[in-house]
């Protein structure tokens, strides 16, 4: 565990990233994370020891330039300023996996929220930027600076991907990150570890299980 400074509560936010059925089990054509679903207990848990919950979802276009075909298949590159790789089609508003995992709150029940991927050509990973060069702000750094919040406890899928691209635009934007690892789940064991190591050496705190908030969180 890195060094971290004890918070008050007053202090502190959580985070729910890209907690959808489309990165879940739940829709298994779309990009399921294994136990994608297991994750929701937690996510409610660590939200006790905040006093803002935040959250984002994917919120893409059937229409989106980067969805995959059988010309240009699944993680094959792409060009384009704010996308990389083709996938498959998900987070679709008015789909399943659109959704919100059962069992987490309602959208107007989080005190903040972002919906990114809009833009047909824009395929952003982290929640706190929708573009790749991190110019243009989904607002939510804007809303926990306003609330005095200097903590951030993230949970969400998948780790490798939207969950670690959100945990270091929070470092980079000189907040104290807690990876709350019950609360994530990723896609493959050797990127997760990849990932894990990046956030670790970023100043990340890594935690394996929500009782452990109780240690550094008053």
């Amino acid at each position: 565990m890195n060094h971290i400074i004890i918070p008050e509560k007053s202090l502190v936010a959580s985070f729910d990233v890209d907690a959808q059925n489309t990165f879940t089990p739940v829709c298994p054509a779309e990009l399921p994370v294994p136990e994608g679903t297991a994750i929701v207990s937690q996510l409610n848990k660590q939200a006790k020891f905040s006093c803002v919950r935040v959250g984002s979802k994917d919120a893409h276009s059937p229409e989106a330039k980067w969805i995959a075909d059988e010309t240009h298949p699944q993680l094959s590159p792409i060009e384009g300023d704010n996308m990389d790789v083709y996938w498959k089609p998900h987070g679709i508003p008015g789909t399943l996996g659109f959704d919100l995992i059962q069992g987490l709150p309602e959208i107007t029940q989080y005190d903040f929220f972002v919906w990114k991927g809009i833009e047909l050509d824009m395929h952003p990973y982290g929640a706190c930027y929708h573009d790749f060069d991190e110019k243009l702000s989904t607002g939510v750094l804007e809303f926990l600076h306003s609330k005095g919040i200097k903590t951030v406890i993230v949970g969400g899928l998948a780790t490798e991907f939207c969950v670690k691209n959100t945990v270091l635009q929070l470092v980079g934007a000189g907040m104290q990150v807690v990876l709350n690892l019950s609360a994530c789940r990723g896609l493959a064991h050797d990127t997760t570890q990849l990932a894990l190591k990046e956030m670790r050496e970023a100043g990340v705190t890594l935690l394996e299980s929500t009782a452990q908030l109780q240690q550094v969180i008053r």
